[in-house]
């Protein structure tokens, strides 16, 4: 089973790997040559995969427990962190950045994640309760109350108490993101030097800006290794706010 897993992974991570290399090969073709970031950059990183993967896994190891890893990942779709950079240009392919993870998006996507995690829970304990020739409703409500007597709190609190870490800590998520200092530009490589005090000493990426699409990816010689792969494109959008 763990190894069926494995390879649904490994595929998915191939199939994400193929269109984002067709969509910078695409991009690099049509950027235009424009090299001030000047401006507030947004990206949404989907964890939904991550989530649905711990999940399942967890459920795994308990007995008598039937259900595939494409019905988990159904009902974790939209989980998103936001990563939030800003530049600004104080010379030609030069100046100051700050880089943050919303810790606002990051709760919210913490708390969506164990709420789809807490339904799928829900219906294998309804689905267990049924096999037993359990007398009593099996509704939604009914089988939450079931929870709460049996455990002391709700489905969701139970399970972010006893169940899987599904998403990385938020200290992990910072150390990987969060920095500020300054950054250069070289022919197509934007390379940010962090402040003494950041975890993340430097960054040397790949870069293309296309009009309101700032793409980064493919680091070089990365001297951290962060809880997602900096080898994946991080397509940041312009804020609306931000006035080119």
């Amino acid at each position: 089973m763990r190894k069926t897993i494995k390879n649904a992974v490994f595929i998915l991570l191939f199939l994400t790997l193929s269109a984002s290399t067709a969509f910078l090969t695409y991009l690099h073709f049509i950027a235009s040559d424009d090299k001030d970031l000047s401006g507030e950059w947004a990206v949404n990183i989907d964890m939904t995969e991550q989530a649905a993967v711990t999940a399942f896994s967890w459920l795994q190891d308990i007995e008598g427990v039937s259900v595939s890893f494409g019905e988990i990942e159904s009902y974790m779709r939209g989980l998103t962190i936001q990563v939030n950079l800003t530049f600004e240009q104080t010379e030609r392919s030069a100046g100051t950045f700050q880089s943050n993870i919303s810790t606002e998006s990051y709760e919210a996507c913490n708390q969506a994640a164990y709420a789809a995690f807490a339904t799928v829970f829900q219906e294998l304990l309804t689905e267990r309760l049924r096999m037993t020739d359990y007398a009593c409703s099996t509704d939604k409500e009914a089988i939450e109350a079931l929870v709460t007597e049996t455990f002391g709190m709700s489905t969701v609190s139970y399970l972010m108490a006893y169940g899987p870490t599904l998403l990385p800590s938020l200290e992990e998520l910072q150390a990987g993101y969060d920095g500020s200092g300054t950054y250069e530009i070289t022919d197509d490589i934007l390379t940010r030097q962090f402040e003494a005090s950041g975890s993340v000493p430097t960054k040397a990426e790949y870069y293309i800006r296309k009009d309101s699409n700032l793409v980064l990816s493919g680091e070089i010689d990365s001297v951290s290794d962060g809880p997602l792969s900096d080898y994946y494109p991080m397509i940041y959008t312009l804020r609306q706010t931000s006035d080119q």
